[in-house]
Order: structure tokens, then sequence, then C-alpha cells
């Protein structure tokens, strides 16, 4: 008889540098961070076993998200500089921080785990269902100060649950 699949894993802070520092193609440097909070107009990304159960979240402050933006989509640093002052995220800026957590999902897969997928991204500042706001404030994490060359620094946790 074979065992169940473990839920998702946590990654370890090389495994973020490496998958950002290759998706954005710039280099990043991560450091042990403060936890981001959905108080603070956080990015949320949701993602969920194959039976739809939510396993893993993945929390990302206006200015990563503006910084993974600008970096993949090869956008200048001005116009990011004014979203993270306002505080919102256009949607084109939306759309490039999806594909930055959809292949993030990646870090929490791995042998023997159940595979992760991501359901959702809610943008900074949109209402989010209690059970993950929740989820948001859980103890199995990991937060990171997260800096990208060439861009900014900004703040990073992954909640596994």
């Amino acid at each position: 008889m074979t065992a169940p699949p473990a839920p998702a894993i946590l990654p370890a802070p090389k495994d973020v540098r490496d998958l950002l520092e290759g998706l954005l193609g710039k280099d990043v440097t991560v450091a042990p961070g403060d936890p981001v909070s959905l108080n603070d107009g956080a990015a949320l990304a949701v993602y969920v076993d194959p039976q739809l159960s939510t396993n893993a979240i993945c929390l990302m402050d206006v200015p990563l998200a503006a910084w993974c933006a600008g970096a993949l989509a090869l956008l200048p640093k001005g116009g990011l500089e004014d979203a993270i002052e306002d505080g919102e995220l256009s949607d084109m800026h939306l759309e490039v921080v999806y594909e930055v957590v959809n292949v993030a999902a990646a870090m929490l897969n791995g042998g023997g785990v159940t595979h992760s997928k991501l359901y959702k991204l809610y943008a900074p500042g949109e209402s989010v269902p209690a059970d993950l706001a929740g989820l948001a404030a859980g103890f199995n994490r990991i937060d990171l100060d997260v800096d990208v060359a060439g861009y900014g620094r900004g703040a990073l946790s992954i909640v596994v649950a």
C-alpha cells in the first residue's frame, strides 16, 4: 500500500532566490524578513491541491509585486515607483505578477507531495475570504526580504496550510 502524498512543502530561501532569479533574469537576494500583512495591502496568491483545497498561500507586498512585474516585463522603474506610491497595481502589473506566482507553485511541489497549483491571485486591497485571512497569520511559513537588482526591495511570505 502506498502512503498518500504529503501536503505542500515550505520552500527554502535559496529555492525562492533561485526561482526568482531564473524567472526575472535579474540577480535576487533574499534574507529573513517580517511577515507580510494583508492589512498593508498585499497581493495574495492562493494555491490548491487536486481536490481544490487550499494548501498554501503567498503574500507579496506592493513594492515586491511591482519590482517583479517590472523585471519580468522590462518596465521602467519610474512608473513602478508611482504604482508603489499609490499602493495600487495596474491590470497589466497584475497579469505579470500572476505569471510570477503561477511559476512559483513549483516551489511547493516535490517528490511525494500533493501537487499544488495556483488557484487565484487577489490584488492588493481586494477583499479576501476570512479563511484565507486566517491562514495568512499561520505559523508554518517563511518570511523574506527580497531585493531585485536594478529595481528594489520588498517582502514575501509563503504560508503552508
